[in-house]
């Protein structure tokens, strides 16, 4: 992951801000405050979303129009949307955390105050703090932080079905819809789906997860280590669930709480695969990208593409591997 050389004297830059209205951290009186601020050291437009897919096509058309950092003011889905737009290009995406969890912004070293957040990101602009990273993709399309297939995507379909108390209770709503959909919504007593690897490794699983960083998650401040081999500048990591036993589930549940990752236990299949994995199975099967529910598919396409997006990071991020620390 390569960081751009930091200017000695730092010029303005052309920034769009593209907010989310919906998402639950997102205010009028925050819009106002984060824009201002922006609008100190650069030249700052903005754009509000108004339905799913718009924030990629604002993204696309800022890139074309020569815009250098387009910012996602959302959740971790306009993220998503925004990066998709920008994969490829020479414009660079910034975060700024406004939805209810804001795992990506959180994992590249933000406070989960937009505001707050604010300053982080203008001490990285003045640094040039950008970084060229990897993105995950699945069927074409490119993810920040995760995939996950099966159980945790039902998960996603009940706590977006409850959409109304998300912006409100999201924790508690979210551990409300993992039991429920356990006892309820999920068929965890045989395996879902077969994960097939570039060197013909196998494995029926009951639930897949794919990070291209780590945490897989924070439930409140606790960030749920699965994968601490997953990073920007690094291959994915696959990890099949070979038993969904509910003791071995909390057990695993456990061990990432702690920070231990669950590369160890014996009912989990971890490959740090830097060419990806073929997930196929005869019956309908549902997926979420980056905490975004997308239906049901019956073969998903995992793949991982080095040096794809210009990150602004924070100074110092805890995304960066060693190698890049003293950029």
């Amino acid at each position: 992951m390569a960081g751009r050389p930091t200017a000695t004297v730092a010029t303005a830059l052309k920034l769009l801000l593209v907010v989310n209205p919906y998402s639950s951290s997102v205010t009028a009186r925050s819009r106002v405050v984060i824009r201002k601020a922006l609008s100190g050291d650069h030249q700052v437009t903005l754009a509000e979303t108004s339905r799913r897919g718009h924030a990629s096509r604002l993204a696309q058309g800022a890139a074309a129009d020569g815009t250098d950092v387009v910012v996602a003011l959302g959740g971790d889905g306009t993220v998503n949307e925004v990066a998709n737009g920008l994969a490829g290009s020479d414009t660079a995406l910034a975060v700024l955390p406004g939805g209810s969890t804001n795992v990506f912004a959180r994992t590249i070293g933000l406070p989960n105050d937009p505001v707050e957040s604010t300053a982080v990101l203008l001490e990285a602009l003045e640094a040039r703090s950008i970084h060229r990273v990897g993105l995950g993709s699945v069927n074409g399309r490119y993810f920040c932080f995760h995939v996950g297939v099966g159980y945790d995507a039902a998960v996603v379909e009940q706590v977006e079905s409850r959409s109304g108390l998300k912006r409100y209770a999201s924790h508690p709503l979210f551990v409300y819809s993992a039991v429920d959909t356990w006892f309820r919504h999920y068929d965890h007593k045989r395996p879902r789906f077969t994960v097939r690897f570039p060197d013909d490794h196998r494995v029926d699983a009951y639930w897949v997860l794919c990070c291209n960083t780590n945490p897989y998650t924070y439930l409140g401040n606790r960030p749920l280590d699965v994968a601490p081999d997953a990073g920007l500048d690094r291959p994915l990591v696959v990890i099949s669930f070979r038993s969904m036993r509910i003791d071995r589930i909390l057990g695993l549940a456990g061990r990432a709480l702690k920070g231990g990752g669950v590369s160890t236990e014996r009912s989990v299949d971890y490959r740090i695969e830097p060419k990806g994995a073929l997930i196929t199975s005869d019956k309908p099967f549902p997926y979420q990208m980056d905490g975004e529910p997308l239906g049901e598919v019956t073969r998903l396409e995992l793949r991982h593409v080095p040096d794809i997006l210009d990150l602004v990071l924070p100074v110092g991020s805890p995304a960066l591997g060693a190698s890049d620390a003293g950029r």
